[in-house]
This record gives C-alpha cells, structure tokens and sequence, in this order.
C-alpha cells in the first residue's frame, strides 16, 4: 500500500502526521459504523447534556459558550468536531489539538463554589467519557445490542478518541470494568441537576431561529418558527431523556414515565428500520461518508 492509499484508508487526505500523534479509531471497526450514521445525531443530546451535568462543565458553559445566543453554529462546530475524531483520518490529532487550544483559557469557580480549568482531567475527561455510554444504551433502541466482544472493542476504540483529544491513559479508565467503576463514582459524588442541564430539557426557552439555508427555507423558517421551535424542543428534551442510561437520568433529575418508554420504543424502532433503507450519502453524516467511500475505494 503506497503512503496515498494509507492517507485514503484513514479516510482524509493530508500532510505526514507527526509519529508521537495518537492513531484514530480504526477504519472498518465500530465507531466507523456507528459514529456517523444520520442516527447519532438523536444519541448526542443525551451525551451533551451529561456533560454539562457535571458542575464545572455547566460552569465554563454557561460563562464562556454561545450555545444560547448562536445554538444551530455551535451545533455545527461540535457535530463537525466529533466527526473528525472518528473519521478525520491524519487531521484527527490536529483536531483534537485545535480543541485543547480553545479551552486553555477556560476556567474559573464552578457552581459548587470551586475553581476548575477546563482542560483539568477532572472535568475534561468527563467530556469524554459520556459518549460510551450513550452509544451502548441509545444503540439498543436505534441499531442494535452489542455483544460482550464489540462493547469491548468500542471502548478500546473509544480510548483511542481520548487520546486524540489529548487524555493521558493514567486521566481515563483503562478497561470496562474500571469504567463502570469510575461511572458510579461521578453519577454518586458529581453529577447532578445543574442550571445548564435543566435548560437543556426545557420545552420554554428562547431558541434563535436558524439563519442558513436558501432564501425560500429561511422565509418559510421565519413564517414557522413559532410552531417548529415548540416541536423541536418537545423533540429535544424526548430523545435527550429518552436515550440517556437511567441511572444518569436518575442522577440529574429526569422525570421518565412508562408512556414516554413506549413512545420512544415505537419511535426508535420506526428509525431502526427506515435508516437502513436510505442510501450511504443519506444514512451517513458528510464527513463519514466521505471518509468512509475513500477507505472502500483504497480496499478496491
């Protein structure tokens, strides 16, 4: 294989990574299937909301994101960001450098009365560890249930996310086992119902319309919005609940009633069957799918 077909087969073109740069999760392997088909996008609302739970991510949030005044471009830049860990190929390490660079400045008094850095192991590597378990729980309604050995080779590859994102392996849980440990700790001793995580559920709050998109959508958003915004933060805080393990929900405070369980079932199961209909460039994220063409083209 020449050093092009090795740039295809991790999925982007680029320039020679550094040797001391962490490798991504592996092309072909689960977080390839599954980080970017369309069906994650209704799994990270779960995860972000658990971080912010945690009370000095709901601290640096509140004081220094623009998730309230431009939530659909943080969105965006998030979603993007996520992506080029898993699939960024080269590019993926520098991404995950970029983040560090925009959280060094970032700290200040919790809302425990605390001070924190953001890029303090102690909250940083919680950003990081919510994933996990939202993909194995949110994965048992939207793809399906893993087995013993793919839970096993997710969290490897999820180890390997951390690194990219500049985690030490002494800052992360080595092994499930350890995981499940140090995931009973946080729930018991630091994640709760904080401001930001409560209005992140909320169906009242102010929501900016979205500004891009052709000029017929943005007219047609502008005479709808009323209606949309309802629906969607109906939606929001359903799927952010609904797919959340239940001792997180617990941890925070989300109500979650046996009628909501059977709504998210028929729902859940209505996406598990019509996703795999559509074809790849649908059913994948852009980013994913472009990464994903370039891997079975460099096999061919």
């Amino acid at each position: 294989m020449t050093g092009n077909d090795r740039r295809a087969a991790r999925g982007t073109p680029g320039t020679s990574a550094a040797r001391t740069d962490p490798e991504p999760p592996p092309p072909g392997g689960v977080l390839w299937t599954i980080a970017g088909d369309v069906r994650a996008l209704l799994m990270l609302p779960a995860a972000f909301t658990m971080q912010v739970a945690h009370p000095a991510i709901a601290a640096g949030v509140d004081e220094h994101s623009v998730f309230r005044t431009d939530p659909w471009g943080r969105g965006e830049r998030s979603l993007r960001s996520v992506q080029l860990w898993v699939y960024g190929g080269e590019g993926a390490a520098e991404e995950g450098r970029r983040v560090r660079r925009l959280h060094k400045d970032i700290q200040g008094t919790d809302t425990r009365g605390r001070r924190y850095h953001s890029l303090d192991p102690a909250c940083y590597a919680w950003v990081h560890a919510t994933g996990f378990p939202v993909y194995l729980y949110a994965g048992r309604y939207l793809l399906r249930r893993f087995t013993p050995a793919q839970e096993q080779q997710l969290y490897r590859e999820w180890l390997q996310v951390g690194r990219i994102l500049g985690l030490r392996d002494r800052d992360m849980p080595q092994t499930i086992e350890e995981y499940w440990t140090y995931w009973g700790r946080m729930l018991a001793e630091e994640i709760g119902p904080t401001a930001v995580a409560r209005e992140l559920v909320a169906t009242d709050v102010p929501l900016p319309r979205p500004e891009a998109g052709p000029l017929p959508v943005r007219l047609l958003l502008r005479l709808t919005w009323p209606a949309l915004r309802a629906a969607f933060l109906r939606l929001r805080a359903f799927v952010t609940a609904g797919y959340m393990p239940p001792e997180a929900r617990a941890a925070i405070g989300l109500e979650w009633s046996p009628a909501q369980e059977r709504r998210l079932r028929r729902f859940s199961t209505a996406v598990r069957l019509l996703v795999p209909l559509l074809p790849e460039r649908l059913r994948y994220l852009p980013i994913a799918y472009r990464a994903r063409a370039a891997w079975h083209a460099s096999r061919r």
